[in-house]
């Protein structure tokens, strides 16, 4: 069942928030982890760090005692932040200390919400780090195992390797400069080179890919396959911002993986963000909500309320929320043939009572809203509850491998510029209905590309990242309202493209080096 992994979490572990320092328990590990159900709880947790706040939801028992509100503290949705609220898909009207930096990239080393990312990040891989230790085969042995609990016990291992390997990815596209760490220690880290993160994060994977589930034959939820070989072919897509060298062949390797899977474009687009998403075919590795078991101001609730306001309704959306936050810039609105989504039906805008241009950031009714993720499902039927939401959040689906898959072939990494026409034209027939939309062979362009991402994947968590790729994220080259902190936009320094180390972690650690421009 799709809630698995969180219910099992109740009661086990306790919060941590030093990272030098294991996760506190009722039992000493060795007494603990006899109970094989206790590791799977452990492992759960780890799962959990990247959607929940801590052990007791929504709020009350927070994993980290950095900022006052703990939905701020959200892995998801500090991510969610940092990939589109500095980037032409998204701004918000919230004026907490620090917001407003990252629509005007002006933030600095002591910004509250570049320090929650951060700590999130080592949290998770600290968990993740003390997991392995407590789960050795010498450990194992002496829980006393059988061999199925061994098998099982391993199997844990893979997946916690996986999100570890996750977490590293996400640390190197945002921060760059980082230390590897793989052992609970007090000593300091010192960082090491993006090439050497790279190449950890890609052995990782390559050494647990044959060990975990066949694609959808692990519970839902949980990494098999398809998960390692989409954050193999995003680690890879990327390669080239990250070490100076490209990595399209192997791209186009991981991506053939999945298009050979047993994923398929879902006939309706808004399935993926609906209530019921977890019957989508198409979504390959998500974070699972639940209104009931997995209450949090993060995640899917922070998207789906945060998007509300103005002359909206919040019940048209399944919540009783409105919080007044995001919007949308002129810029993603005119990569659609119309605003309506009569056209093109990807086209999700609230326009009743909003403003085209952005004149005040602050001000919710300026900039068209955005109600992609909501808390209803296909048949209209309220979530479980009316403040949180039930959507998953949907990290990797087919559509994003189909859009990796043509651009890493026309980077020359191989493949079928044939196949890649039929794919884009396959998303664009769901969009437009009937093959109106549908492009040439002579269409098919990395500008092109790099349009239908955003008409696809807005408000997914990859436009940074997809901008920064295409060398437009920095400099004057494309600029979008407020980039720069200029209503008009403006070049921005090419330092910008990472986030600063947090002032708080430079000061506790005298081995580590601030990046370039800060």
């Amino acid at each position: 069942m799709k809630k698995f992994i969180y219910i099992i979490l109740a009661g086990f572990i306790l919060s941590c928030t030093d990272l030098d320092l294991r996760p506190e328990f009722g039992e000493t590990g060795n007494i603990a982890f006899q109970d094989v159900k206790n590791l799977e709880r452990y492992m759960a947790k780890i799962y959990a760090a990247y959607s929940l706040t801590g052990q007791q939801g929504p709020a009350g028992d927070a994993d980290l005692q950095l900022v006052n509100d703990e939905g701020f503290t959200s892995y998801i949705r500090a991510y969610w932040k940092a990939q589109e609220l500095t980037t032409d898909e998204a701004v918000i009207a919230w004026q907490d200390a620090g917001i407003q930096d990252l629509n005007t990239h002006t933030w600095s080393s002591d910004n509250q919400f570049v320090k929650v990312l951060y700590y999130r990040l080592f949290l998770i891989i600290s968990y993740s780090n003390d997991f392995l230790e407590q789960s050795t085969d010498d450990l194992i042995a002496e829980y006393g195992y059988d061999e199925q609990e061994m098998a099982l016990a391993q199997d844990y291992r893979n997946e916690v390797r996986f999100l570890r390997a996750m977490a590293y990815w996400h640390a190197l596209d945002l921060f760059r400069n980082i230390p590897i760490v793989t052992k609970i220690t007090t000593d300091f880290p010192v960082q090491d080179s993006p090439e050497d993160v790279f190449n950890f994060i890609a052995e990782e994977l390559n050494a647990i890919e044959s060990e975990l589930p066949d694609p959808q034959q692990n519970q839902y939820g949980r990494a098999d396959k398809a998960a390692v070989w989409m954050l193999q072919a995003k680690l890879y897509l990327n390669g080239e911002v990250y070490t100076g060298e490209n990595y399209y062949t192997e791209a186009v390797a991981a991506l053939e993986k999945v298009l050979n899977g047993p994923y398929s474009i879902e006939d309706d687009y808004q399935l993926n963000f609906r209530a019921d998403n977890h019957t989508s075919n198409e979504l390959i590795f998500t974070f699972p909500s639940d209104g009931i078991q997995t209450q949090s101001y993060g995640s899917t609730t922070f998207l789906t309320n945060g998007s509300i306001g103005g002359n909206m309704t919040a019940a048209d959306y399944g919540t009783s929320g409105a919080w007044a936050g995001l919007r949308t810039t002129r810029n993603l609105v005119e990569l659609f043939p119309d605003e309506t989504g009569d056209i093109d039906s990807r086209a999700i805008f609230f326009t009743d009572g909003q403003t085209l241009d952005i004149a005040d950031l602050t001000v919710f009714t300026e900039g068209y809203a955005v109600p992609k993720y909501t808390n209803l499902t296909t048949d209209g039927e309220q979530g479980s509850n009316t403040e949180f939401s039930d959507a998953d959040y949907p990290l990797f689906r087919l559509a994003d491998a189909y859009l990796m898959y043509a651009e890493a072939v026309l980077r020359g990494g191989g493949g079928s510029e044939a196949t890649a026409l039929g794919y884009i034209n396959e998303l664009r027939e769901r969009a437009y209905g009937d093959n109106s939309g549908n492009i040439s062979a002579g269409n098919l362009t990395l500008d092109f590309i790099l349009d239908e991402r955003a008409r696809e994947l807005y408000w997914e968590g990859h436009r940074r990242a997809d901008l920064i790729r295409f060398g437009l994220y920095t400099g004057g080259e494309y600029v979008w309202p407020w980039k720069g902190n200029s209503i008009d936009g403006a070049s921005i320094s090419e330092h910008l493209e990472i986030f600063p180390i947090p002032a708080t972690d430079l000061a506790a650690n005298p081995e580590l080096d601030q990046n370039d421009g800060y």
